[in-house]
């Protein structure tokens, strides 16, 4: 392949990205500058008047300051399950990768399981109610440990079968128990894969909408992608609001991504060298 084609199709591929991003992207902004009635229309077009500050200062004050509320809850939700997933699952693929065993091949089994399986919501449901864990937020910290580990492990796995196993053994050589060889000898190599798992893992859990809307009900409780329920209804819908919305909870994972982005390639390339 010519030099000049693979400019042209690189060129295009970048073009037709940005034109997939950039429209819906500026359509949403739109709509937040208008007023309800210019954006109940939802045509693509500039707003006669602007109305940016008027529309963000209510949907901040809306029920009481609930966006805010949602923004400290999915915060937290999204750290605390991060970072068990980075710890889970480095440990998990860290053995499965060093120390295989009779085992190895049904826990391979159902690690593959969690990828493939649907998860089950009302069994999910009673179970929480069972272990009180129902409608409370460490309840869906583990259901969203849960639902990523999978995931998490399998990219843990394939980069740990990249570093040499010397290293291993010189370390035990040296007195390093199985806690000190991970932390201190292992878990600081696995730098670029522990970021797409960040990366990744956060974006994810920061824009779920179905678990924390079967798992996590009550106003006390809403996070960020629940607040859109604010402002539409069966017979009425505030698209100025409602976009606004969707402008504030889209420019956090949005910074995160463009910002990691060269992390995200690097941990997901890493282990595909030596699996």
């Amino acid at each position: 392949m010519s030099a000049a084609r693979r400019y042209l199709i690189s060129g295009s591929a970048i073009l037709l990205s940005s034109v997939v991003f950039l429209v819906p992207f500026t359509f949403i902004l739109l709509m937040a500058l208008k007023d309800r009635k210019e954006a109940s229309l939802r045509s693509f077009t500039l707003p006669t008047t602007y109305h940016f500050w008027d529309n963000l200062v209510e949907v901040i004050q809306t029920r009481n300051y609930m966006l805010l509320t949602a923004f400290l809850n999915s915060v937290i939700l999204t750290v605390t399950s991060v970072t068990l997933l980075v710890i889970l699952g480095a440990m998990a693929g860290f053995v499965l990768q060093r120390h295989p065993s009779k085992w190895t091949g049904l826990v391979n089994f159902f690690v593959l399981a969690g990828l493939i399986i649907p998860p089950a919501v009302v069994p999910t449901i009673w179970l929480l109610q069972g272990i009180k864990m129902f409608k409370t937020m460490h309840g869906m910290i583990f259901i969203e440990v849960a639902y990523g580990l999978s995931f998490s492990v399998l990219l843990f796995r394939a980069f740990v079968a990249t570093i040499p196993r010397e290293l291993d053994e010189a370390a035990i050589m040296d007195g390093a128990g199985p806690f000190r060889l991970f932390f201190e000898i292992i878990l600081p190599l696995l730098k670029p894969v522990v970021s797409t798992v960040i990366v990744v893992q956060s974006v994810a859990i920061f824009n779920d909408f179905t678990n924390p809307l079967y798992y996590l009900p009550g106003n006390k409780n809403v996070t960020v992608q629940l607040t859109l329920y604010n402002f539409q209804s069966q017979f009425d819908t505030s698209y100025n609001l409602l976009f606004m919305n969707i402008l504030l909870i889209t420019i956090p994972p949005l910074v995160i991504f463009l910002f990691f982005n060269r992390q995200i390639v690097a941990g997901l390339t890493a282990g595909a060298v030596k699996g």
